[in-house]
């Protein structure tokens, strides 16, 4: 009963809060609707190309509450965004779940949209849960090798070509990794986000879980191996920027707290990264980019991401901001936004070659590589049987451990793995009804 108390004083006391910071009403006359999503410098246009195609709304951006936790408390209190962003299969289980999340499947029937029929495959997973449709992707993305042209010109090393393997990589990522007399390195050959590991996890064939969610299978051999080559990359090979290298690099100035950065400031000659990165790589003077499709492993393909937005089922706007969702379909926003580079439009089929291109970034000769590597995209996974939240705080520990060199991949992994597996087991613990369901699946009781 006291547990129970104090949840329910703390859901009051963040409903106040909700309230306080609640974005204002908008003009007399028009509908108000607010959008929960990250303060992208690119989200001010494509609200307001929303507002002028749709003259009778007011959509507002609201980044201050970006978050799964945030949007739940405040739907629950009855202040929550009309519209919000979801960044995973796992949030929009979540959101259903809470019953946040407006079912929208009819609503979109009605509307002419056709969410199996239209966006990328790998962005479906974000939007349709058990056969429902909740949303529509705002963009999707598969990464791809950047690499600056300056530095292959002066190096005298032709720009690079695809398909090819890691193997046929490491050799010109060498090459590129230059130091001053001093041993300062001028620039390292390669990086990418740590963030971004699941890229070289489905490339050497290995899962989170189990096709069935029921197993977590992150200590398999095919997992194992992908991290000791990521490894490698910076310890056997040393093409990539230790996390120390990363901070004296730091300190020497101008390189940056990302590899975005890292690549803009000309301190990478190759990097991993997604054509969103675009929306700040722009912003460098003088800077020559290139794209090509990534190196493989084992497997050519790559691991693949989008966001979404959904409709708050307690709305009293939800006739509008369906309209947004349908804005999202459309072929006003799918140009706007492959123009900006946020990633890619959610409907694959307006990813063409007069829509790729800004006529104000004329020297872009890369677009399309973005495009053809979607082919090959593999969706995130996902599991009902545990929080992917939690999953992903103990990976992102235990890779750390690798990054530094404090761990071998292989113990990593397993740990990673034994926690995983205990999280799970709590989670049914905590949830019968999740727990006969993983019964059906599996024709034994919790692990």
């Amino acid at each position: 009963m006291r547990a129970f108390v104090i949840s329910f004083v703390g859901l009051v006391a963040l409903t106040l809060v909700a309230w306080a910071i609640r974005p204002g009403a908008g003009p007399a006359g028009k509908v108000p609707l607010v959008w929960v999503s990250d303060d992208n410098p690119a989200r001010r246009e494509q609200i307001a190309l929303f507002n002028r195609l749709h003259p009778a709304c007011d959509l507002s951006l609201d980044p201050d509450n970006n978050g799964m936790e945030k949007v739940i408390v405040q739907s629950v209190g009855g202040v929550g965004p009309d519209l919000f962003d979801c960044y995973s299969p796992f949030q929009l289980s979540s959101y259903v779940k809470a019953a946040v999340a407006w079912d929208l499947t009819d609503a979109l029937v009605r509307a002419g949209v056709d969410v199996r029929r239209d966006v990328w495959d790998v962005a479906k997973a974000y939007v349709i849960y058990e056969g429902r449709v909740y949303g529509f992707p705002t963009n999707a993305c598969t990464d791809a090798l950047w690499f600056n042209k300056e530095i292959f010109d002066q190096s005298g090393i032709p720009y690079p070509r695809a398909p090819w393997t890691w193997e046929e990589f490491l050799p010109l990522a060498k090459r590129l990794t230059v130091r001053e007399a001093n041993g300062r390195i001028r620039h390292f050959g390669f990086s990418f986000d740590s963030w971004a590991w699941k890229f070289f996890l489905t490339q050497w064939g290995g899962h989170v879980y189990s096709e069935d969610g029921t197993r977590c299978l992150v200590d398999a051999p095919e997992a194992i191996a992908a991290v000791e080559f990521m490894h490698d990359l910076i310890y056997k090979h040393k093409v990539m920027p230790s996390p120390s290298e990363e901070e004296a690099l730091a300190q020497q100035g101008g390189w940056g707290s990302s590899t975005i950065k890292f690549l803009g400031a000309g301190r990478l000659a190759t990097a991993i990264g997604g054509r969103w990165w675009l929306c700040t790589l722009r912003n460098y003077e003088g800077l020559r980019l290139g794209a090509v499709e990534s190196p493989h492993g084992p497997l050519r393909r790559y691991w693949s991401y989008a966001r979404a937005t959904l409709v708050n089922q307690s709305s009293p706007h939800r006739a509008e901001a369906v309209e947004f969702i349908r804005y999202l379909s459309g072929p006003e926003y799918n140009r706007l936004i492959n123009q900006q580079a946020d990633g890619l439009g959610p409907t694959a089929r307006y990813a063409t070659g007069e829509n790729l291109v800004n006529p104000r970034f004329p020297d872009e000769d890369f677009h399309a590589v973005f495009r053809d590597v979607m082919a090959y995209g593999v969706p995130d996974e996902t599991s009902p049987f545990v929080n992917a939240a939690v999953v992903d705080l103990i990976l992102t520990k235990q890779l750390d451990l690798v990054r530094r060199d404090a761990k071998p991949p292989a113990d990593a992994m397993r740990t990673a793995a034994q926690e995983i597996r205990r999280e799970m087991a709590k989670t049914l613990q905590r949830d019968p009804a999740l727990c006969v369901r993983y019964e059906a699946l599996t024709g034994r009781g919790r692990p």
